[in-house]
């Protein structure tokens, strides 16, 4: 169109003489204002413009995420008034993703396949062992994502402030040491921190307590797993030693749900240095709860380790034999969440973690119930310890 026409277009439209500065002023204005510097993962971000989640309280964020983007389209249409009646459709090309979840593998050789790895952890104290065993493992950073909730209590907000001065030291270190990318949630449900470590384990108090931890790794697990999961690992945060090699150890057996051996190190009367058992909720099942259920209220659940209910179920617990090979399986029925690795297609397919009686059991165990009735086996490895911390009180 030529300069002759835009002047007679002009002075037969006086309006226009108005409108179009302003127009290109707004438009100059977005331009060079619209950049939002403090979304984590745009390119330019600064991280002095970071908030915290007790800063701000927000449900979850993702800190340094190397592939979180914000999409930058709108479902809007617009029409060209001035010249046209046509009608553009104003979002890109190529802003939906299509993830073709039959392609997604979790095979024995993980870190040679390149499968994405999610260490997930509810914590209600942080424990710099915990961490610093986190940082050990030899699984490639690049395919790990870690994912924590935390309760909105006063020792979890004490636990937060260590966690995420330990994720932000990782998180600006060397870029070959940076997770892949870290999730912190903050509880909104029942809270499963309420309980000092000596309350937590009376039979009592089991129901409501798991109960409440079961909703915890839900929200944790719904909100992290993503279209490139190929594994999970669920962690304690009392857990403080494991081998280097843990996720490789564990992912070469290719099991869709396999529990490591939760001893504890602890100092005998003498001084001397020891292990013994701990987690008790990795058993196989026996006749004796199964006709102890069956006399049970629909409500009721049976737990594990209590002598005022004893079961009789063979525990991976009592079979480790410090003589026999690590790498030695057994057949479970039940799991405990210290250091348990799922394929992410055991959860895709939909066992979560009842917070209800589901068969007489409860959270993990009545997720190992969940997975089995969907098909799954569950195996432990009796020789294969890892360790959980020492407790004082």
């Amino acid at each position: 169109m030529s300069f002759a026409m835009w002047f007679y277009r002009l002075r037969k439209t006086p309006v226009l003489a108005l409108i179009l500065p302003i127009g290109l002023l707004l438009m100059l204005c977005w331009v060079f204002f619209s950049q939002d510097e403090s979304l984590l993962g745009l390119e330019g971000s600064s991280i002095s413009n970071h908030k915290w989640a007790h800063e701000n309280e927000k449900t979850f964020y993702f800190p340094y995420a190397r592939k979180f983007k914000t999409a930058k389209y709108s479902y809007k249409k617009k029409s060209n008034w001035l010249f046209s009646d046509t009608v553009e459709d104003n979002i890109p090309p190529g802003h939906i993703t299509h993830f073709d979840l039959n392609k997604l593998e979790s095979t024995a050789n993980a870190a040679v396949n390149k499968e994405q790895v999610l260490i997930l952890t509810p914590m209600q104290t942080f424990h710099e062992e915990y961490w610093n065993n986190l940082l050990q493992m030899t699984y490639p950073r690049e395919l790990l994502e870690l994912g924590f909730i935390i309760p909105r209590t006063k020792s979890g907000d004490a636990a937060l402030r260590k966690l995420e001065a330990a994720v932000k030291k990782v998180q600006l270190g060397k870029k070959e040491q940076r997770f892949a990318k870290i999730t912190i949630l903050r509880q909104d449900s029942q809270s499963f921190d309420s309980l000092s470590e000596k309350e937590r384990h009376d039979l009592k108090v089991q129901k409501e307590r798991r109960s409440a931890m079961a909703l915890a790794r839900n929200e944790l697990l719904f909100s992290t797993i993503g279209p490139h999961t190929a594994w999970i690992l669920w962690m304690d945060a009392d857990i403080v030693e494991t081998p280097p090699s843990v996720i490789q150890d564990m992912t070469a057996h290719d099991k869709a749900v396999l529990a490591a051996n939760v001893y504890q190190r602890y100092k005998d009367d003498n001084g001397e240095s020891q292990i013994r058992a701990y987690d008790f909720n990795n058993w196989a099942e026996s006749p004796t709860a199964l006709d102890m259920a069956s006399n049970m209220a629909d409500d009721e659940v049976i737990f594990e380790g209590y002598a005022e209910m004893a079961t009789y179920r063979p525990l991976m617990a009592y079979q480790y034999e410090a003589s026999n090979p690590v790498n030695i399986e057994t057949a479970l029925d039940g799991v405990g969440g210290g250091c348990t690795l799922v394929k992410a297609d055991v959860h895709r397919d939909g066992a979560m973690f009842p917070s209800f009686p589901f068969y007489h059991l409860i959270e993990t165990e009545g997720f190992a119930k969940m997975a089995k009735r969907l098909g799954y086996e569950v195996y432990g490895l009796p020789n294969y310890l890892v360790y959980h911390i020492e407790e004082f009180n």
